[in-house]
């Protein structure tokens, strides 16, 4: 399952939302990650989530593949909202 997001933060995705992604997917058993200009990091691995730079205007996938994947989707999804990352 997965759901694609356009980053509209100034900064992009920086390290204290980032943080915060990673924290929320971590609560969840699926497999989950980020894909960005055809690049794949697990999302529960801060260090990937920065690896990958993704700046405003960038348009992003969350995967999740395991039992809770709507939820976690979900859930990532809403993070991106309340952080006001993206839509």
């Amino acid at each position: 399952m997965e759901k694609t997001v356009k980053i509209t933060d100034a900064t992009g995705v920086h390290a204290r939302p980032a943080t915060v992604l990673v924290n929320k997917a971590g609560n969840f058993s699926s497999d989950s990650k980020i894909e960005y200009n055809g690049k794949s990091v697990n999302l529960k691995s801060i260090m990937g989530v920065m690896s990958l730079g993704i700046p405003k205007d960038a348009e992003i996938k969350i995967i999740a593949d395991g039992d809770d994947e709507q939820e976690a989707i979900d859930a990532i999804y809403e993070v991106i909202k309340q952080e006001g990352l993206g839509e």
